[in-house]
């Protein structure tokens, strides 16, 4: 998919804004398919790279902290880096509008086609202080922060929530209907209140509620782990699309297969040695983006997920890659992951009995 068919661009009563050629294009108003979710400290450059190359509709980055990213800190300029990748969508978290603004005029300025804007993060480092899904505790301060940021910036600008801070206050369709008044392209909304965390299951049909309120564009979240999800939770939500996050953490293939299988097309799973590659080239990655030390601390995440879906080390081996400082020697180790993968074995032991007749 090209970002043509993304979102459409334009502030709020003015035409669509000319985008640099290679950037969104106006004119698409409607969004299908997959998305990678912001997740903080995972959706990487690398990961999103890989995800949007294989197909995914689109990717998110790293929730950036909009005070630091406008204030030029070195981690705020690094989750909200998107070299290579069509569309750029950078996420921005906090609390207070003026620093909001900064940050989306920031984004934009270094090449963000949109702007997300988070108030769902349940952290409680996040919610506390007065950001994330705890926004959605006063809806009027929220508005205000959405119209900074969609008066700050000439690409499109979507919202991410969720269905409420609690049960007693299920506020996501009056939200929605605040940012589509103020001429947000697009809403997503987990299926869960901040309250519940990751607890229990996400409520699908809790989101039709957004649907029902309104027209742009709906993009539902939460526990969508395969292409049978994807189409359940499109069917009782009544989204447009779907947003996968901790589904896809060491198989950033996952979004591009949802993506093709939504649209009726095939999509050629990678085999083991393939998946070894993609596990490599995102952890060269993280070493290059942060540097040797910093880089094994970032990618240690990525590699137990790799590792725990290939299934190719002992418990000891395990251990060892989560822990090792040595780039070299977590390299070694995510190969063996995949080459003692039963995935691989099974094609080995097939070329072997043909070669056997």
């Amino acid at each position: 998919m090209t970002t043509d068919h993304y979102l459409s661009a334009g502030a709020p009563g003015a035409g669509p804004a000319a985008l640099p050629e290679g950037r969104m294009s106006a004119g698409a108003s409607q969004l299908r398919g997959a998305l990678l979710a912001p997740l903080s400290g995972v959706t990487d450059l690398h990961m999103r790279r890989i995800a949007r190359r294989l197909g995914a509709t689109a990717t998110v980055s790293e929730m950036v902290a909009a005070e630091d990213f406008a204030r030029g800190t070195e981690e705020a300029r690094l989750r909200a880096e998107g070299e290579g990748v069509l569309p750029h969508v950078v996420q921005l978290a906090g609390c207070d509008p003026r620093w909001m603004a900064e940050g989306a005029r920031l984004a934009e300025a270094n090449g963000a086609d949109v702007i997300d804007v988070n108030m769902g993060c349940p952290a409680k480092a996040v919610t506390g202080g007065q950001a994330g899904s705890a926004l959605m505790r006063d809806l009027d301060h929220a508005e205000r922060l959405l119209a900074a940021v969609r008066e700050a910036v000439s690409v499109p600008v979507t919202v991410k929530m969720r269905l409420g801070w609690d049960d007693a206050t299920r506020n996501a369709p009056d939200l929605a209907r605040r940012a589509e008044r103020l001429g947000y392209a697009a809403v997503t909304v987990h299926g869960r209140t901040r309250q519940q965390f990751y607890t229990g299951r996400a409520d699908w049909a809790a989101i039709r509620a957004v649907r029902d309120a309104v027209a742009i564009p709906l993009v539902a979240n939460g526990d969508i782990a395969s292409l049978d999800d994807a189409r359940a939770c499109l069917r009782e939500s009544g989204a447009d699309a779907v947003m996968i996050g901790r589904a896809a953490v060491g198989r950033p293939w996952l979004v591009a297969a949802v993506a093709a299988g939504l649209a009726g097309q095939a999509f050629a799973e990678p085999d083991a040695a393939a998946r070894a590659e993609l596990a490599a080239e995102h952890y060269d990655g993280l070493i290059a983006l942060y540097g040797a030390r910093m880089g094994v601390r970032h990618a240690r995440k990525h590699l137990a997920a790799y590792a725990d879906h290939a299934g190719g080390l002992t418990a000891p081996e395990r251990t060892r890659l989560l822990t090792t400082t040595d780039p070299g020697e977590a390299a070694r180790l995510l190969r063996r992951a995949f080459e003692g993968s039963p995935a691989h074995a099974a094609p080995r032991a097939a070329r072997s009995a043909q070669q056997a007749a």
